[in-house]
């Protein structure tokens, strides 16, 4: 049966997770863009899930290569209550010192490397995500303070996932199980063609231009299937010449959010593709 992808029919709900290069404005001022049916929703970088969430679609598979991420997501679908509970207690007891105490060591427990991955997401700078060579979170603190968010609402949060397979894997794997009347939302992190945009710093593992081309090709490889693949990426000449052919493309401008003063943030732009309208 056809899922109808109508924002407006849904209630709202926010991400519980803040992502460098999240796409909390574009759900919200491009979702015109999405196909109005679908069967299956597809997210092969799955950060801060802005767009199913905004959605809510009846299936979806979402993946991502970040493998705390993804049991973030998987435990939150399970046990949201235990979360919330716990992540009340670390509320109560942050401060600098618990914050680089809690950073230090990383828990084994499900429930418990959920909290810490939550807690450092909406505590650290920016909800930046990046580890050292030993694979230990190593971001500063920022300044927010609030812990426990007034928009959360995790059991709502975990219904909407609960009809989603939720996979820690390579985008090409999750990009080749993408079929017919699928919509496909692609949201790489944002590298090209020599590495000049400064991007690459704030992603847990290098996503280089071979990536790049590796994706244009699984997408390629998606839509000739029949799937309805929505890409956003940077609004460069060596991303445009690299879709060259695939698809209808727009540019959308969004305000950057990673700099460090307010004086540096300025609308910048981003280039969307989608694969199942002809180029004009």
């Amino acid at each position: 049966m056809t899922h109808v992808a109508r924002i407006s029919q849904r209630v709202s709900l926010e991400p519980f997770l803040k992502w460098a290069g999240g796409k909390r404005w574009f759900a919200e001022r491009c979702v015109h863009l999405v196909p109005e049916r679908f069967e299956r929703f597809v997210e092969p970088f799955l950060g801060s899930g802005a767009m199913f969430f905004a959605l809510q679609p009846a299936r979806a598979i979402l993946s991502d290569l970040n493998a705390d991420l993804i049991g973030c997501y998987r435990t939150m679908r399970d046990a949201p209550e235990a979360i919330a509970l716990r992540l009340a207690d670390y509320q109560a007891l942050h401060n600098k010192e618990h914050y680089y105490r809690v950073r230090g060591a990383k828990p084994h427990d499900p429930v418990e490397r959920a909290v810490w991955f939550l807690y450092l997401n909406r505590t650290c700078w920016n909800g930046l995500y990046r580890v050292n060579r030993k694979n230990e979170f190593n971001v500063p603190i920022g300044t927010k303070s609030t812990v426990v968010l007034a928009s959360d609402d995790f059991l709502a949060t975990a219904t909407a996932l609960k009809p989603a397979e939720i996979a820690h894997c390579d985008f090409e794997e999750t990009l080749d199980r993408a079929s017919r009347d699928d919509f496909v939302f692609v949201d790489p992190p944002y590298t090209v063609k020599h590495n000049l945009n400064g991007f690459l710093k704030y992603n847990d593992k290098i996503f280089s231009w071979a990536d790049q081309v590796r994706l244009r090709d699984a997408v390629a490889r998606a839509a000739k299937r029949g799937a309805k693949v929505l890409i956003t990426n940077a609004n460069h000449v060596s991303i445009r010449e690299l879709y060259e052919g695939l698809g209808r493309r727009e540019v959308v401008s969004r305000a950057s959010i990673l700099a460090a003063s307010s004086v540096h943030r300025v609308p910048t732009e981003e280039l969307v593709i989608r694969t199942w309208l002809r180029s004009a």
